[in-house]
């Protein structure tokens, strides 16, 4: 029997007996056998012992994966292990939605703490409690801004994360939005043209930075001209890179979204990752998602609540701001641990040492013959570089050497098969640098 069923031996034959049939088999015989279930075929249960030992054995055969060089939005950053260690404790690893606050100060006050700092972080006036990650929090703020100004056309960079676009793609096929996608010139976001598109029937214009070539770029000018337009300016950023940039509210951002993995989250094969939005506080009604506001008890006690619900999907229905009505809240948690442990100062730090390495490998690939690092702008821990060929063909003979070399643009761009998108985080040693310069040399060379 199931040792995680109570029932014993002689409690199955007495059910079984009183409803008329043999076995549990007999249960089944109206199911036809190609359709029968097979998951009670199972052999005998091993000892604890034995299946460590059996896993261990089967995790020997793993073959050691190659030294990342990729980013393209997502970023093997070092996750303290104080990080994992608290994430793990009982009180959040199982917490409910604390729709009832009596019973969830605890919950309430992570996600308010998380909230603080995305503001802190950003420049921003509000944040929710987190959404699912950083391109559908875009789409939900391109959403905001069409609610905020009652228009339809949308005006966003080729610069965007072509992740990000095909998301919000998807998700507005059906919808009556006019799309004006605006190429970038010398990398970054090219003014003339988007002062061209912008008018009177423009509800926002979506930037990012640094963006997908890994350009860093100051859109302040492009937010007053957007400004003047009465169109909103929405900025998707990378929250490590806050930590030296200028904040989006500086440069006169009015949404600002990104994805969260890298503050403290592990890559995980792909998620669970971590979306963030914040906006300025007149827009906080129309923002989505759930948001934890801080208030005081009949006895004058500090404590938490869920606020501003009326713009749910569970109160609202059809008019709710979002489908949306929950968040990640385990993965915000593990991000404020983070953002906790490093302070500002440390955060400075982090940001510091990710562009330090970046010029660092920038640098000694640039003394490759044939290959050119392309340095129309600043760039954070993330660069374009042009081959002398294919980049998909030396990304496959780089990987046999032990190096997950980059990104193909030419995946996302059209003429753009010989550039290869290079990322770099605290992560990786000067050791893994120079190999990885020496293997790009030698593959080139082929």
């Amino acid at each position: 029997m199931n040792p995680y069923i109570a029932n014993t031996f002689e409690d199955v034959r007495a059910m079984l007996s009183t409803i008329g049939v043999r076995s549990i088999d007999d249960l089944f015989v109206d199911i036809q056998p190609r359709h029968a279930p097979h998951s009670f075929d199972l052999p005998e249960g091993l000892s604890e012992f034995e299946v460590v030992r059996q896993l261990n054995g089967l995790s020997l055969k793993n073959m050691v994966g190659p030294v990342p060089f990729i980013g393209g939005g997502y970023y093997d950053h070092y996750v303290p292990a104080a990080c994992q260690a608290l994430i793990s404790r009982g009180e959040f690893y199982t917490a409910y939605t604390p729709y009832q606050p009596e019973c969830a100060q605890g919950t309430l006050q992570a996600l308010f703490e998380f909230q603080s700092s995305v503001c802190t972080l950003t420049g921003m006036e509000v944040a929710n409690a987190s959404l699912y990650e950083g391109g559908t929090a875009l789409y939900e703020a391109m959403m905001m801004a069409l609610r905020i100004t009652h228009r339809n056309k949308i005006v966003i960079d080729a610069g965007v994360n072509p992740i990000y676009r095909k998301i919000i793609q998807s998700y507005t096929h059906s919808l009556n939005i006019q799309f004006v996608e605006v190429a970038v010139i010398h990398g970054q976001a090219d003014r003339r043209a988007i002062d061209q598109v912008i008018d009177d029937k423009t509800a926002a214009v979506i930037l990012q930075n640094p963006n997908f070539f890994g350009a860093i770029d100051d859109h302040s000018d492009i937010a007053a001209k957007v400004h003047t337009c009465g169109a909103l300016l929405i900025e998707s950023v990378y929250p490590v890179a806050l930590g030296i940039l200028k904040t989006p509210a500086e440069m006169g951002a009015d949404i600002v979204t990104g994805e969260g993995q890298s503050l403290g989250l592990s890559l995980n094969f792909g998620g669970p990752y971590l979306g963030l939005i914040a906006a300025r506080k007149k827009y906080i009604r129309q923002m989505p998602g759930r948001i934890v506001g801080e208030t005081v008890d009949q006895q004058g006690r500090r404590c938490f609540v869920n606020t501003l619900q009326a713009r749910e999907q569970h109160i609202r229905r059809e008019k709710a701001t979002s489908n949306i009505c929950t968040n990640v809240a385990l993965c915000a948690t593990q991000a404020s641990i983070f953002m906790a442990l490093l302070g500002k100062e440390g955060l400075k730090d982090l940001a510091q040492l990710n562009l330090d390495k970046a010029e660092f490998l920038k640098e000694e690939i640039s003394k490759i013959k044939g290959v050119e690092v392309k340095k129309f702008s600043p760039t954070f821990n993330e660069f374009t570089v042009c081959l002398p060929r294919d980049a998909n063909i030396v990304i496959e003979k780089m990987m046999a050497l032990g190096f997950a070399a980059g990104f193909p643009l030419g995946r996302y761009y059209e003429g753009m098969n010989n550039y290869l998108l290079v990322a770099v985080t605290e992560k990786r040693s000067k050791q893994e640098m120079l190999a990885y310069a020496q293997a790009l040399a030698e593959v080139l060379k082929i």
